[in-house]
C-alpha cells in the first residue's frame, strides 16, 4: 500500500535541514518567456487529469513513500530559491544555485527522476526548466514560489500567511505549465512544514503532498560519502528519497550521486518517477 500519514499539527519529516534564506518580496526583475515544447494541446474534454489530483472535497492526501512489493525508488530533487538566495546571486556571493552536473548525470544513465520546481528558480533558470521539461524520463512537481515556511517554525525560512498559501503554490503551478513535458499536481512543502491549517489552505487546489522516506542530508553538506551512506542504508522498496539540485547549498550532490545509483542499483532498485511509484 502507499504509505500515507494523517495531517498532524506541526508535524516536520525529522533529519531535513532545509535551504535556508529567509526573504518575503518576490524578484522585480522580469521572468524569461518559457519556450514551451511544440505539442498539440488537447481539448478541454480530452484533457487527462494530471498525476496528483486530488479531490477538493477534502484536504489534500500526505505521501511519503509508494508501494512496498517492488524494488522501485524514486528519485526527487528540490530546486529551492529564497529572495536572499535570489540577492546572492545577484551580487555574485554565490555564483549559481543549478548544479547542472546533476542534469547531466541523469540524461547521460537515463536515469527517471522528479524535481520539485521554486517558482523563483524556475524564473532564474528558464533555461534549465526547458531542459527538465523536454527530457521524459524527467517529471515537474510544485515547491512553492518563494519557498517560506508553511508552519511558524520551520529552519528560519520565515512564515507565509495563511490567506497567501494557496496563492503562492497556484502561482508556481501557473510558471511550471507554459513548458509543458510531464507536469503533475504534486506539492512539497519547503523544509517539509505542514499542519492542519496549511493543508486545509491549500485543498481548493486538488493536490497531493508529496514528502519523502528517505533523507540525503545533501544541504551545506561538507562530503559526498555521508550522503551516500544516508541514502544506501536507509533505502527500501518504495522510497521517495529527498535530494536538492542547488549549487550552492548542496554542493556534494552531484559527487555523491553515480555512488547512489550504483548501491541502489546494486540492491536490486529500479528508479521511476513519482507518478510510476504512485502507480498514477
Amino acid at each position: 500500500m502507499l504509505r500515507f500519514r494523517p495531517a498532524l499539527a506541526g508535524l516536520v519529516a525529522a533529519g531535513l535541514l532545509a535551504v535556508t534564506g529567509c526573504g518575503t518580496t518576490p524578484p522585480d526583475s522580469a521572468a524569461a518567456t518559457p519556450t514551451p515544447s511544440e505539442q498539440p494541446a488537447p481539448s478541454p474534454s480530452e484533457a487527462p487529469e494530471l498525476p496528483g489530483t486530488s479531490d477538493t472535497a477534502a484536504p489534500p492526501p500526505v505521501v511519503f513513500s509508494g508501494e512496498g512489493g517492488q524494488p522501485r525508488i524514486a528519485l526527487t530533487f528540490d530546486a529551492d530559491m529564497t529572495q536572499f538566495m535570489w540577492n546572492q546571486l545577484d551580487s555574485g556571493e554565490v555564483a549559481s544555485q543549478a548544479n547542472v552536473a546533476i542534469f547531466d548525470y541523469l540524461e547521460t544513465e537515463n536515469i527517471p527522476a522528479t524535481f520539485f520546481i521554486g517558482g523563483m528558480w524556475a524564473e532564474r533558470y528558464p533555461e534549465h526548466m526547458t531542459r527538465l521539461a523536454d527530457n521524459p524520463d524527467f517529471q515537474l512537481a510544485n515547491h512553492s514560489y518563494e519557498h517560506m515556511g508553511f508552519t511558524s517554525d520551520c529552519y528560519e525560512l520565515g512564515e507565509i500567511e495563511v490567506d497567501a498559501m494557496a496563492a503562492d503554490v497556484a502561482k508556481t503551478f501557473d510558471l511550471l505549465e507554459p513548458y509543458g513535458g510531464n507536469q503533475s499536481r504534486y506539492f512539497r512543502f519547503p523544509g517539509g512544514c505542514y499542519d492542519d491549517v496549511a493543508l486545509e489552505a491549500l485543498q481548493p487546489l486538488g493536490l497531493t503532498v508529496v514528502q519523502w522516506d528517505v533523507v540525503s542530508g545533501d544541504p551545506f553538506a561538507t562530503a559526498a560519502q555521508p550522503l551516500v551512506d544516508a541514502v544506501l542504508s536507509t533505502a527500501q522498496p518504495g522510497s521517495i528519497v529527498v535530494m536538492h539540485c542547488n549549487e550552492g547549498n548542496a554542493q556534494y550532490t552531484d559527487e555523491a550521486l553515480p555512488d547512489i545509483v550504483a548501491g541502489l542499483r546494486e540492491q536490486g532498485y529500479e528508479f521511476v518517477t513519482l507518478s510510476e511509484l504512485l502507480g498514477e
